[in-house]
């Protein structure tokens, strides 16, 4: 090429490049940043004690939502709630935790239709990933115990970096530094003693807590581990800047429910479910209307988060979703929320809140909320509340946790932010009681509600005949030079391989040249997956079709 002609091109490439940049914004890049058992204890939102720079710094770039609730209290169920944009306890997935339920280990098995958002991002030409923790109920805890369909990787080797050139991504990390058991482990020593940044005498001890050492002692340390949590968030989002992504990609920073402290994690209290949301949007992605360092004060539930996710990726939502888009969808006047099983523990309630009264109903009224429970007794100061319950050193306020809740509770959440008093009873609130029983029962209505039923009831309609349904093998057909992959199992996941390659979401026919070795499998959610078979294309010389 003489040096006219270079010149030349480079000339046009400039001008491509340029006319590239210019061009409207195509899908964008979505990460959902999760923090684990975590209130509003951020500065950005008005806790004056949280060291979270990073995180106030994500909140002046986009827009808070202070009224978002999880489905739940505690994290498998209101997991399983975030991924398909479902309420739990309409699919089985309501009790803590299916990995672990005294009934032995079982998966729910939602309907067949139901795929976890991720998949259907993936489905769309997203690149997905994730990091250790999945918890969906139809999964195990941890990474690669779930439906392979959902997410390109699992664990430590998910990032963008690894997506095609020119792909979307969709990222979902978890930060377990802010954990429960991040509180009480040792294995924690060691961090904390480089992060001591909130002292046991800065925070505040909410009435129903005795305002002892102990208690400020773990109230601080899960504020120093929030810290910690934020430096990590600092970092990812420098990642972000650093590989020129920033303007390209909706951050979302949220918690998978409220704190991990006593009368907090597995109850529905605001405490327990009452989350923090930031999403910062890029200029090119931003909706109308919305400027940044902006609130948005309406009422959002962790079921609105898949839908909402999959309209900002131009993905149509399917008619199973429980939720609304908060992009275009008309503001909610209730969320609502359940606590069934806990561990070992028996239990059903059913919340419903809007935007000033929270009302909550319980098929055991005798159950209080302050149970033994091995695991949250791990806690200093769970221990401590036991030994003053037992010495009768608590007061009313204090005690009220360990006593039976009664079948009905309201609150008034303006003026009793704790809700300490039961207003069910009250007849100047009459009205309000009855509006608020309407509204539970309506929702009841419109979902399925599993448990009406026992666990063992429902867990052997999951498992007719005492066993885990097997999905149908994907049949491998090749037509006309492309790959045809089906499974007798109703509306089967599937996925394939080609040479020993990365495994592949299977959504339509796939061209393939010459002679190659597929792979297939298929998976429903809540069964096993099929075995995996193997077929070679037909050569390049036959005529192009092979059943």
């Amino acid at each position: 090429m003489s040096v006219t002609k270079r010149t030349l091109a480079c000339v046009i490439s400039v001008l491509l490049s340029s006319i590239a940049i210019a061009a409207p914004p195509g899908q964008p890049n979505i990460l959902v940043l999760m923090a684990e058992d975590m209130s509003a204890r951020v500065g950005a939102f008005g806790d004056e004690v949280a060291v979270t720079p990073n995180i106030d710094r994500l909140a002046r770039e986009g827009t808070r939502y202070p009224n978002t609730f999880t489905t739940a209290g505690v994290c498998a169920p209101s997991r399983a709630a975030h991924i398909t944009g479902m309420h739990q306890n309409s699919f089985g997935g309501q009790h803590m935790r299916t990995a672990s339920s005294p009934l032995g280990r079982y998966r729910a098995v939602p309907p067949p239709e139901v795929k976890a958002y991720p998949e259907l991002l993936r489905a769309a030409g997203y690149y997905t990933w994730t990091g250790h923790k999945l918890d969906y109920q139809f999964s195990g805890p941890m990474a690669n115990s779930g439906p392979f369909s959902i997410w390109d990787e699992e664990g430590a080797t998910g990032h963008w970096r690894n997506r095609l050139s020119g792909q979307p991504f969709f990222g979902l990390v978890n930060f377990n530094i802010t954990h429960e058991s991040r509180i009480f482990r040792k294995a924690n020593a060691a961090a904390l003693h480089e992060e001591r940044q909130v002292s046991p005498a800065q925070v505040q001890v909410p009435p129903y807590y005795p305002d002892t050492a102990t208690v400020r002692s773990d109230i601080a340390r899960h504020y120093n581990n929030i810290a910690m949590m934020d430096r990590q968030v600092g970092e990812m989002l420098e990642q972000l800047e650093a590989d020129g992504l920033a303007n390209s990609t909706i951050v979302i920073w949220t918690t998978d429910h409220g704190d991990g402290l006593p009368r907090a994690k597995r109850d529905l209290f605001e405490a327990g479910i009452k989350v923090p949301m930031i999403i910062r949007w890029p200029e090119a992605y931003r909706p109308e209307g919305v400027v940044p360092g902006g609130i948005d004060v309406r009422l959002v539930s962790f079921v609105d988060l898949a839908p909402t996710i999959l309209r900002l990726a131009g993905v149509s939502l399917p008619a199973y979703m429980q939720g609304r888009d908060i992009i275009t969808a008309q503001p909610r006047d209730y969320i609502y929320a359940s606590r069934d099983r806990i561990d070992e523990v028996t239990d059903r309630q059913r919340a419903v809140r809007d935007n000033r009264y929270k009302y909550i109903r319980s098929w055991y009224p005798q159950q209080p909320g302050g149970h033994r429970l091995a695991f949250r007794d791990n806690l200093k100061m769970m221990q401590e509340l036991w030994q003053l319950l037992e010495e009768g050193k608590l007061n009313d306020q204090q005690r009220q946790w360990f006593e039976p809740p009664g079948e009905e509770r309201l609150f008034d959440l303006q003026k009793d932010p704790f809700e300490l008093n039961n207003l069910a009873a009250d007849p100047t609130h009459r009205a309000t009681l009855q509006r608020m029983r309407d509204a539970l029962a309506t929702w009841q209505d419109e979902v399925e509600d599993w448990g009406e039923q026992s666990e063992a009831e429902m867990l052997a309609s999951f498992r007719p005949n005492g066993e885990v349904q097997v999905t149908e093998p994907a049949e491998i057909s090749f037509r006309q030079g492309d790959l045809h992959l089906f499974s007798k199992t109703k509306d089967a996941s599937l996925a394939y391989r080609i040479d020993g390659g990365s495994w592949q979401l299977y959504t339509r026919p796939v061209s393939v040249a010459g002679s190659v070795e597929v792979q297939a499998k298929a998976v429903r959610y809540g069964w096993d997956e099929s075995a995996v078979l193997t077929k070679n294309s037909p050569r390049a010389e036959d005529d192009g079709t092979l059943e």
